[in-house]
């Protein structure tokens, strides 16, 4: 079995002002997401870049932008604008696999756990943007179908809530998520593990 890196949403949108939903210190988070797929690609272990990315007229949002029953008129991630494209800085190898989905979990909706079965996965590890929505999401529902995850917080952006900022969203979805559904590490930290491994 191998081991798969999922690179959640590294787009303009999370790491270009001025999106109303730009992640303070997108840049370092970035270069940490480069850290982890320069590791797997050295390996050849498998590396799958997801995108968000909606329809022009809005038919593909089901319930995204309309949670409370209220449909907000304008919404982000439309097909063919700026930000949906992948940041300038994020490093995408030629073997690099790409998804493109239209809810918060990665796994909804796409052929990720097609495209992960076929590749020998029993493993994903998980960066990218927004810690608290789709990096969280797609967690859940690795867990829920049978992978193990390793959760890479510092390697995840959010803008935050108004409650909460960045580091204190961070820690609490890293307390979440290591309660019972991932194994969660610094960069760092994860790197350290794969020391030797090949």
């Amino acid at each position: 079995m191998t081991t798969g890196l999922l690179v959640i949403d590294a787009q303009n949108v999370y790491t270009r002002k001025p999106s109303e939903l730009w992640c303070e210190d997108a840049g370092t988070t970035v270069r940490k997401i480069n850290k982890l797929i320069e590791a797997f690609d050295t390996r050849g272990w498998p590396i799958i870049l997801v995108r968000h990315v909606h329809r022009v007229d809005g038919s593909d949002l089901g319930r995204m932008f309309d949670y409370t029953g209220e449909a907000e008129e304008a919404f982000n991630f439309k097909a063919g604008s700026s930000e949906v494209d992948y940041d300038e800085r994020l490093t995408r190898p030629k073997t690099a696999i790409e998804v493109t989905k239209t809810r918060y979990s990665a796994f909804e909706g796409t052929d990720l756990d097609d495209k992960l079965h076929r590749l020998g996965a029993d493993t994903v590890v998980i960066c990218g943007f927004m810690t608290n929505f789709c990096c969280d999401s797609t967690a859940r529902t690795a867990h829920d179908r049978d992978y193990f995850v390793d959760f890479i917080v510092d390697a995840t952006g959010t803008p935050g809530t108004e409650k909460l900022d960045q580091g204190k969203l961070r820690r609490f979805v890293a307390e979440c998520l290591s309660a019972g559904y991932a194994r969660v590490s610094t960069t760092q930290e994860y790197l350290g593990t794969l020391k030797g491994k090949r």
